[in-house]
């Protein structure tokens, strides 16, 4: 994975676009209209947690796709028939969405930096990102992976995607504090894993 990232960072620079967008654009324009009351944290560093737990959502939740175009075109039955275990396979593919979601979150973090957003950046802290992404990453990797073994083609498992990752974006934490959220909202919020 990593080499294959080395060979094309395009899917890095257009990977990197969503999240700049929302920090950038979003961030800048929420933070200077002061609408969001964040308990006196600047908007800005409210954002930055909910933007990367979001980058890591989408990198992964998507990552099934690959399964889809690599079982039209022949490669899975190849995987299959091969004397890897078959949790080998699945493994590597959530380690896959991992890696791209520690590059992502490497990305979020700068852009962050950058806009002066104040962050830990102790051992503990980082690793506990670390941890946080690879972990979220592996899970959403394998839940993608699920997803697309059962919807079988490429359209579908998008219109699918798209219904789990809006919902749990929007009603989790990452944007706006669950305290301006209705109680029904507030009680689907704090049981989202995207909820921080």
């Amino acid at each position: 994975m990593v080499r294959k990232l080395h060979h094309d960072p395009t899917e890095l620079a257009t990977r990197a676009v969503q999240p700049a967008l929302w920090l950038l654009i979003f961030g800048q324009v929420m933070s200077h209209g002061r609408v969001i009351d964040t308990g006196g944290v600047p908007y800005l560093d409210f954002l930055v947690p909910g933007i990367l737990a979001q980058s890591v959502l989408f990198i992964a939740i998507f990552n099934g796709i690959s399964i889809i175009w690599e079982r039209d075109l022949g490669i899975v039955h190849k995987f299959l028939a091969s004397p890897t275990p078959r949790a080998s396979l699945v493994l590597g593919k959530a380690l896959g969405g991992g890696v791209r979601a520690l590059v992502q979150a490497v990305v979020v973090m700068a852009l962050a930096a950058v806009l002066g957003v104040r962050m830990r950046l102790d051992p503990a802290a980082l690793a506990g990102l670390i941890v946080f992404v690879l972990l979220g990453a592996a899970v959403f990797s394998n839940f993608s992976l699920i997803i697309a073994c059962l919807v079988k083609t490429r359209e579908r498992f998008m219109g699918v995607g798209q219904l789990l990752t809006i919902p749990l974006f929007f009603a989790s934490n990452a944007i706006y504090p669950t305290s301006l959220m209705p109680r029904s909202l507030q009680i689907i919020s704090h049981l989202n894993p995207l909820t921080y």
